[in-house]
C-alpha cells in the first residue's frame, strides 16, 4: 500500500466539518490501522509523498510510477493500493495505466470527507480497494470510490461534494464491490505498456502542453499570449476544450492554426464531459478523452522522441 496524502489522509478542527480540512495529515500506517478488518493481512507499506492532490507535479508521477514498477515485478507482491486526492485522481490514474498498463492491479482510492469526519467515507474506500487488489484475476490501474470499480482509462471526477463523486462518461464503472467481493460488468483496462523509458525525462523538461477552452466570445488572444511566453520552457501543445461536438469558436480557431504553423501540436476535445468526438474536419486533430487525460496524453506523445 502506497501512500500520496489527499482528503483521505485529511484532518479537520471539527468532525462536522467536510471542506475546511487539512488534507495530507495522516501517514499510510495511520490510516491502515484504523481499520481492525486488515488484521491478519499481508500487507506493506511506503509513504511515496503526502500532498493535497491539486499539487500533483510531474516530478511525483515519476516517483510512483517507478516505485510502482519496482513493486510489480516482486513475485510475491499480488496487488498495490495508492491512497490519493480526489482532485488529480484522474490524471494520475490515466498517466498509470498508460505507462505501466500493469497485468497485477494498481488500485487507486480516494475520499471526499476527511479522516475526522462523523461519515468519513475513507475507511470504507480504503477496504474496497484492498478487496479489489487482492482478487484473483483483477489487473490494470483502477480506481475504487464509493463501491463502484473504474478504469484508469475513463475516470472523471464529476461533483465537488458527493461521495460517489466519479464517473465515466458513457463507459460507466466496470464494475462495484458488494459485501466484500466484486462483480463485474466489463473487463479490465488493457494496452501495451509505453514504459518507465517515456517518462524519465527531467520533470523541468517536460513537453509543456496548456489547456484552453472555447466558449462564447472567444477569440485567439489567449493563444498569441500563451505562444509569446517562452519561460520556463516554450509551448508545445495546446489541448482545447471545445464546445458541444469539440467544436471551435472561428477566431479562436484562426488563433490554433497559427499556433499549429508555428510548430505547436494542437489538439482539441469536448468540454461536455460525455460522449465520443465526431468531427469531419481533422486540421485540428479531436480526440474522445476529457481535457485532462487529453494533457497527459498529448504530453506522453510529445515525449515519445526522448526515449
Amino acid at each position: 500500500m502506497l501512500g500520496t496524502g489527499g482528503t483521505i489522509a485529511g484532518n479537520a478542527a471539527s468532525a462536522t466539518d467536510a471542506t475546511g480540512y487539512r488534507a495530507a495529515e495522516r501517514g499510510i500506517e495511520e490510516l491502515i490501522a484504523a481499520l481492525p478488518a486488515l488484521e491478519g493481512l499481508r500487507i506493506e507499506t511506503e509513504q511515496v509523498a503526502q500532498i493535497d492532490s491539486k499539487n500533483m507535479s510531474i516530478a511525483i508521477w515519476q516517483r510512483l510510477a517507478r516505485v510502482l514498477a519496482m513493486h510489480l515485478a516482486r513475485p510475491e507482491v499480488g496487488g498495490i493500493v495508492v491512497t490519493h486526492g480526489s482532485d488529480t485522481l484522474e490524471e494520475t490514474a490515466y498517466l498509470l495505466q498508460r505507462v505501466l498498463a500493469p497485468s497485477k492491479p494498481v488500485v487507486l482510492t480516494a475520499a471526499m470527507r476527511p479522516a475526522t469526519s462523523l461519515q468519513a467515507d475513507g475507511p470504507q474506500n480504503l477496504l474496497d480497494a484492498i478487496i479489489v487488489a487482492a482478487t484473483a484475476g483483477t489487473s490494470g490501474v483502477l480506481a475504487v470510490v464509493a463501491g463502484r470499480i473504474w478504469s484508469g482509462l475513463e475516470l472523471r471526477k464529476v461533483h465537488v461534494l458527493q461521495l460517489d463523486a466519479f464517473d465515466a462518461g458513457d463507459a460507466g464503472p466496470i464494475g462495484a464491490v458488494e459485501d466484500g467481493r466484486i462483480r463485474l460488468w466489463r473487463p479490465m483496462p488493457a494496452g501495451a505498456p509505453l514504459g518507465l523509458a517515456r517518462i524519465e525525462r527531467e520533470s523541468s523538461g517536460w513537453p509543456r502542453v496548456e489547456i484552453i477552452a472555447s466558449h462564447a466570445g472567444s477569440d485567439g488572444a489567449i493563444v498569441d499570449a500563451v505562444l509569446a511566453k517562452p519561460q520556463p520552457t516554450p509551448l508545445a501543445g495546446l489541448v482545447v476544450a471545445g464546445t458541444g461536438n469539440a467544436t471551435l469558436h472561428a477566431e479562436l480557431e484562426a488563433a490554433l492554426w497559427r499556433a499549429q504553423a508555428a510548430g505547436v501540436r494542437v489538439w482539441r476535445c469536448s468540454r461536455t464531459g460525455a460522449g465520443p468526438v465526431i468531427v469531419h474536419d481533422e486540421r485540428i486533430p479531436a480526440v474522445s478523452l476529457t481535457p485532462w487525460q487529453a494533457r497527459v496524453a498529448l504530453q506522453l506523445e510529445l515525449l515519445e522522441g526522448e526515449t
